[in-house]
């Protein structure tokens, strides 16, 4: 699971949210109602509340001081900083809420800023040396959790760093457009935000603090009995390591705890969470299927538990090597065998938690990545943080949602619960749907039989335990796609519609987290590809949707990017389309006043992007200008890409990612298009190199299937995957022959035919699929290989509003959107089943790919399931 969801979780039980929508803006801290002085105003900027005098002139950079707090004394610092700051006219800025702490605070929060509730900007390095000198001493004493990326001032809640004042961007050598500050020449690199506390080489540390940069060098875990050897995993709580007891030479696991840390939702931290870990494993020594406990110990302020190193594999990993239903190619057999192992895992867990139960503790946590399961089968449970005694009659203070109990169920159920959802998530890992319908447990039950041979009742224990039968049992509401287009898309559009927000300004549809950074306005993750889908399948005009568009637009909000996807290159593409020409023109000069020509090349908000729409513009508008400036942005692409062996042969991690959106493919559509403009055959050239770039990336699979390779999975999407790279191959293909190319095609197209797909979106799942499959059939209504991935959008539909809706990324979540979302699988469906041309804005289709027959053979996927 990717943590940064979990935030966005807090807010809304069915949408992704930010704790400062308008919804949920009215708690914050009482500070924040003080009245400021003349010549002082407040800003809101995301989670934060800005203090700043009028007419201050501060630097663009320099030492900034943060302050940490706990949920329980952050109004007494807050009044403190004020009193503090306000008389001296400091620049600070706070954290609005007590919910915003605990997320920053929390086990999964980013560890790069955790635990900072205030910011303050001191003018210069004397100042910074005042600041830490006299409110250091007025908040001694005062507890908080470390700043991980900062230096600690003393024994208190006082941390500084080196970074920007100011919100200044520039391109990571990864593609991703990131926070910025200037280097000794000048030039824009990026703001480090790390967990650890790192000084741009060309700065020099000030001399004030250097006993404190001392003192954190001298905590070493030197004089321990235990060699750490190897970092398992790293959450805001601490850090688990593999180590060895160096008395005896015994492999064990290290367990960290931090103090004020990783909060769950009893406001536990992890000390706190180690300290009952170790009681309990204590207590349940001798349980087959729980590890041995050895040692419990302090490094500084943070806990550490000893306990046994358990050899295996995750359950989730050890169900990917197995599962049928991502290889094509499985016959009968495959799917009983599978089914015989799961269900004696399945027996195993159930024994090893009747003994917990008997000795009085409740486990809490069971799900597919807390189970150890070795080469002979044996599994061994994970995680005992969150366990409590049967006759407390609890829950647990963190869970997985996809196993997490409804509201009301305590005690020895919350085990019985996840054990439900264990029996359907060992042939479908798609639980976390059953937080947003307990109903769905029904859909999933008659799923897994159509596929698994299990024994009488297996399931239907399950779903009695999940979804029990109601008193006045109700009609469920059809979650698959049987119905005939255009009823299948009124469906869609009425959960689409039904989540429209008009009356907020931050975002018009709930989409994916990705829409409060990008304002929620551009066609990847915003309004304008929700009001794009809905027009090109044929849903009725929206002029008030439409018109919330238009006015944040006319002033958009600071930081809006620029580009095609994630940016207003796409808003004005959507305007135009919609019919408000003139405001589209004037949303391009605006973009073009900007500095785009130093942006990425990629397509989701770089030149490959900005160049095509230009391109477009030019051609619906005439305008010879504007042609230039596409062919403008095709040659810095063709300038800037570089040779073949000038990527990494893997993608993603701390290398640029190969793929359609942030690859080398979308690049390669510009210069594709810039041809057809030009007949230069210089920029076919140069395509065929961008799309050798991505190809170095890829790896055939021994069933045939070419992926994305990340080191350590291989991915078949669109937006990151091979599927996308297939689509700008067939692009190539309809203007030059290349048999490394037509090779490349067919063995993408066999990544598009696995019957499973953990997520529905465009980008990162099963509706991307389908877009690119009905892309290259001549009849994709009549096909039947698409109306397979069409019936397996159905796997994740879900009823909403008298409609349809599909989760987002992380399936924690519904989403509108176009990448992730409802938005995205009505225009694949669309594609499929309409009749009429429709696509991705700007990725159409190659013509000769439609002509192309399927290839069949034994090509499943073993990587996109979890």
């Amino acid at each position: 699971m990717d943590s940064r969801y979990e935030a966005f979780c807090m807010a809304s039980p069915v949408f992704y949210d930010a704790l400062r929508s308008a919804a949920n803006a009215g708690v914050s801290f009482s500070t924040a109602g003080r009245t400021l002085p003349a010549g002082w105003r407040r800003e809101e900027q995301d989670d934060w509340l800005v203090f700043l005098p009028e007419n201050l002139d501060l630097p663009m950079q320099g030492w900034k001081i943060h302050v940490s707090a706990c949920l329980d004394n952050a109004e007494r610092v807050l009044d403190k900083v004020w009193d503090y700051c306000v008389p001296r006219g400091l620049e600070f800025k706070f954290l609005r809420s007590g919910p915003a702490l605990w997320l920053r605070s929390s086990k999964y929060a980013p560890r790069g800023y955790s635990g900072k509730l205030v910011t303050i900007y001191p003018p210069d390095e004397d100042a910074c040396e005042r600041v830490l000198t006299e409110l250091g001493e007025l908040l001694h004493g005062e507890p908080g959790p470390y700043i991980l990326s900062d230096l600690r001032w003393g024994d208190g809640p006082l941390y500084v760093r080196y970074g920007g004042f100011a919100s200044r961007y520039c391109v990571a050598d990864g593609g991703q457009v990131v926070l910025a500050i200037a280097d000794d020449k000048g030039d824009l690199v990026p703001d480090r935000r790390d967990p650890v506390f790192y000084v741009p080489p060309w700065i020099t540390v000030p001399g004030f603090l250097g006993p404190h940069l001392a003192a954190r060098n001298a905590v070493t875990v030197a004089d321990l009995p235990y060699a750490i050897e190897s970092v398992l995993h790293f959450s805001n709580g601490g850090g688990v390591y593999l180590g060895r007891d160096t008395r005896t030479g015994r492999q064990v696991v290290l367990k960290e705890g931090r103090p004020h840390a990783g909060l769950d939702s009893t406001g536990a931290d992890a000390v706190g969470r180690i300290n009952r870990e170790h009681d309990v494993l204590r207590q349940l020594a001798g349980v087959p299927g729980v590890p041995e406990v050895y040692d419990v110990f302090d490094v500084g302020d943070h806990r550490f538990m000893a306990m046994q190193h358990v050899a295996g594999r995750p359950l989730h990993r050890a169900l990917v090597r197995r599962y049928p239903l991502i290889d094509v190619g499985a016959v009968p057999d495959d799917f009983a065998a599978y089914a015989e192992w799961a269900v004696k895992v399945h027996g195993q867990i159930e024994t090893t938690l009747r003994g917990i139960h008997e000795r009085g503790v409740v486990y809490g946590d069971l799900h597919l990545f807390n189970i150890m399961i070795d080469d002979d089968d044996t599994v061994t449970l994970l995680d005992f943080e969150v366990t409590s005694l049967v006759s407390d009659n609890a829950r647990p203070g963190l869970g997985n949602q996809g196993f997490a109990a409804p509201s009301g169920t305590t005690g020895a159920d919350v085990d019985r619960y996840a054990l439900a959802c264990l029996r359907l998530a060992l042939f479908l890992p798609m639980t976390p749907l059953l937080w947003l319908s307990r109903d769905k447990a029904h859909h999933f039950a008659e799923i897994i039989a159509e596929h698994f041979p299990l024994p009488d009742g297996f399931l239907a224990e399950a779903v009695k335990v999940i979804a029990p039968p109601s008193p006045s049992p109700r009609a469920l509401p059809s979650m698959a796609l049987d119905d005939e287009w255009p009823d299948l898309r009124d469906r869609m559009v009425r959960g689409i519609l039904a989540a429209a927000s008009p009356e907020r300004d931050d975002r018009l549809f709930p989409g994916d987290i990705e829409q409060f950074r990008l304002n929620g306005l551009g066609l990847a993750y915003g309004a304008a590809g929700v009001l794009h889908a809905l027009a090109v399948t044929g849903a009725p005009r929206q002029p008030e949707l439409e018109q919330w568009l238009l006015d944040r637009v006319k002033k958009p909000p600071h930081g809006t990017m620029l580009g095609l996807y994630d940016g207003l290159h796409g808003v004005a593409f959507t305007l135009d389309h919609l019919g408000h020409r003139q405001q589209a023109l004037d949303l391009l000069d605006m973009c073009l006043s900007d500095d785009w020509q130093s942006l990425g090349l990629d397509l989701m908000g770089g030149l490959a992007g900005i160049g095509l729409n230009l391109a477009h513009f030019a051609e619906n508008t005439g305008d010879a200008v504007l042609r230039e400036l596409a062919l403008r942005a095709a040659q810095l692409v063709g300038e800037r890409l570089g040779d073949v062996e000038s990527v990494p042969t893997t993608s993603g991690l701390a290398n640029p990612y190969a793929g359609l959106f942030r690859g080398s493919s979308g690049p390669a559509l510009l210069l594709m298009r810039a041809y057809d403009l030009t007949g230069d055959r210089d920029y076919l050239d140069r395509a065929a190199v961008a799309l050798r770039q991505d190809l170095r990336r890829c790896v055939t699979r021994d069933n045939g299937a070419m992926e994305v390779d990340e080191g350590w999975r291989t991915m078949p999407y669109l937006a990151a995957g091979s599927i996308g790279i297939g689509i700008a191959l067939d692009q190539y293909l309809d203007r030059r022959s290349d048999d490394e190319f037509a090779t490349a095609a067919e063995a993408v197209h066999q990544a598009a035919q696995a019957r499973m797909y953990i997520q529905s979106g465009v980008f990162a799942g099963r509706a991307g699929i389908v877009l690119y499959l009905a892309g290259r059939s001549a009849d994709p209504r009549t096909d039947p290989t698409v109306a397979a991935q069409v019936r397996g959008l159905g796997w994740h539909a879900m009823p909403y509003a008298d409609g349809l809706a599909f989760p987002g990324d992380q399936l924690l979540r519904l989403s509108m959107d176009v990448a992730t979302g409802t938005a995205g699988v009505l225009l694949a469906v669309g594609a499929a089943r309409s009749g009429a041309a429709i696509h991705l804005p700007l990725i159409p289709p190659a013509k000769a790919a439609r002509s192309q027959v399927p290839v069949s053979g034994r090509h499943g996927l073993v990587s996109p399931i979890l």
